[in-house]
């Protein structure tokens, strides 16, 4: 944990570090805490054989699992507000699934919807809850609902019924295991299994997955998060029974069948320290531009085994070494905003629309893109974005709705008065990827930033979440994170070590 902390802290020393409170960065000191109950559960949402798995521009059907998929729950309650965190395996969640299962869990424990927080691990490997959702395109011509419907990843909604039934269950159930707890806060420091999947490349342009070792890479186009954020939970008698765990990598480690991906083995490793009955909420940080192919390896590339693994044995380590006690107050704080849609060029989309009409069967992925987009203008010129604060204590979770750069994950982060800030991305909506404004300049580029109908949002929109966020956080004061009783003066040193040299 030390190594770990002076990595974050910096140059204070680690007699130093031992004795440290949490001070807030903001305009106000940090207040006493207070005592939470906190729930956690789980349910098992591994879709049928033979459903689509998103994450493509195409349909793939899976007839295999690897391992479960799941929803994990944690709720917190400081006695006068509740709320819960999901986190789902799933690619995306999208803006009206949210909304629906949010109305089911108010209706069935009264938790607010604005209380509750739905998180995408991002998972590849998932079920069917993206991409195009049922009856999304029934306003658009024949051709673009053949494209869309036949042609394109599509939701299952008999799967995103059951997902809602099961989430809403699991966070009835997490809100019936609320007891006492003492709740602990820390970070740890994983910086070998993510990669920037971005290169700026000789040509001026900025390329995604070059590929290994390409000479005409320059260097890496953007930064990672290293920041392994723990939130731990334990009952009475000492014993772990859930903790929060944030870090940003895609879920791309290639599972074979449906599968949580390296969140398993994640959750596996943690689980074999603490017991089988720990439950691992996972919320993945702002990592559009993050996966764990390292471009600069002349290895092949590392598989969720040791992805999840070593981000598992940073779980524990910090769990290890976590100070205990109260860690309330516990507040959330929502804002809800359009942002206007990218629009293609008209010529572009002429000519998609003569390729499409040519022959529906063999129109290539951008062109169907274009045509899908241009039918979403027509009705949705603009997206819903939702930016969302949870503070536990010392602790605040701020989600967005996109595949966001990492740059935005470390910009709130720096600017937050929050110590412990952890981004949360694919949060309660889904609008694409969120690139940065260098990434859609001149130099910049990349398959993130291809206009489809998946990612289409106007160029500020990633700058518009972060500002959203900071707002809703500078409102908010943090509470001490939990911290042992401070040791009083010593003028007293160990008797064998206040000796001076002997030399003979």
């Amino acid at each position: 944990m030390f190594a770990c902390l002076k990595r974050t802290i910096g140059t204070v020393s680690l007699a130093v570090l031992a004795l440290l409170l949490l001070v807030s960065t903001g305009p106000a000191e940090p207040v006493a805490a207070t005592p939470l109950k906190v729930g956690f559960a789980e349910a098992d949402i591994t879709p049928e054989l033979g459903m689509e798995q998103p994450g493509g521009y195409s349909k793939v059907f899976v007839n295999k699992v690897s391992d479960p998929c799941k929803a994990r729950v944690a709720v917190f309650d400081d006695g006068k507000q509740r709320v819960a965190i999901i986190g789902i395996d799933a690619l995306v969640v999208y803006r009206q699934f949210t909304l629906d299962l949010r109305r089911e869990i108010e209706k069935a424990c009264g938790i607010r919807p604005e209380a509750i927080m739905l998180a995408a691990s991002h998972s590849h490997s998932s079920g069917p809850l993206g991409m195009v959702q049922p009856g999304q395109y029934d306003h658009a011509s024949e051709l673009v609902q053949y494209l869309a419907y036949q042609k394109s990843s599509c939701a299952d909604p008999k799967y995103m019924e059951t997902c809602i039934k099961k989430i809403t269950a699991a966070v009835c159930e997490a809100d019936k295991n609320r007891v006492t707890a003492s709740c602990g806060v820390d970070k740890g420091h994983e910086d070998r299994v993510g990669f920037n999947r971005r290169f700026r490349m000789k040509n001026g342009l900025c390329y995604s997955h070059p590929g290994k070792r390409n000479p005409d890479i320059i260097e890496p186009a953007g930064p990672i998060d290293p920041e392994v954020g723990v939130v731990g939970v334990w009952d009475k008698d000492g014993k772990l029974t859930g903790c929060v765990v944030n870090y940003a990598n895609h879920g791309t480690t290639g599972a074979s069948g449906w599968s949580a991906n390296w969140i398993y083995d994640m959750e596996k490793v943690i689980r074999n320290e603490f017991g089988p009955d720990v439950v691992v909420v996972f919320v993945n940080g702002d990592c559009g531009d993050i996966t764990q192919v390292d471009n600069l390896s002349p290895y092949p590339s590392i598989n969720g085994r040791v992805v999840g693994g070593r981000i598992g044995a940073e779980v524990v380590k910090t769990l290890i070494s976590m100070y205990r006690g109260p860690m309330g107050p516990v507040v959330t704080k929502n804002k809800v905003f359009k942002i206007a849609r990218r629009k293609p060029n008209p010529e572009k989309v002429k000519a998609a629309l003569a390729m499409a009409e040519k022959n529906r069967d063999k129109v290539g992925t951008w062109e169907k893109e274009t045509l899908m987009l241009d039918a979403l203008l027509q009705k949705w010129p603009e997206d819903e974005v939702e930016v969302q604060v949870i503070q536990i204590g010392p602790a605040a979770f701020v989600s967005n709705t996109g595949e966001t750069f990492v740059e935005f994950g470390l910009q709130l982060k720096a600017k937050s008065p929050f110590q412990y800030t952890f981004p949360v991305e694919l949060a309660n909506g889904c609008n694409g990827y969120i690139p940065t404004e260098e990434a859609m300049g001149p130099n910049g580029g990349g398959y993130e930033t291809r206009l489809t109908s998946y990612s289409n949002l106007e160029v500020t929109a990633g700058q518009q979440m972060v500002d959203a966020g900071l707002e809703l956080l500078k409102d908010l004061t943090p509470t001490k994170a939990p911290r042992p009783k401070e040791l009083p003066v010593s003028h007293r040193p160990w008797s064998y070590g206040n000796q001076p040299p002997q030399l003979d």
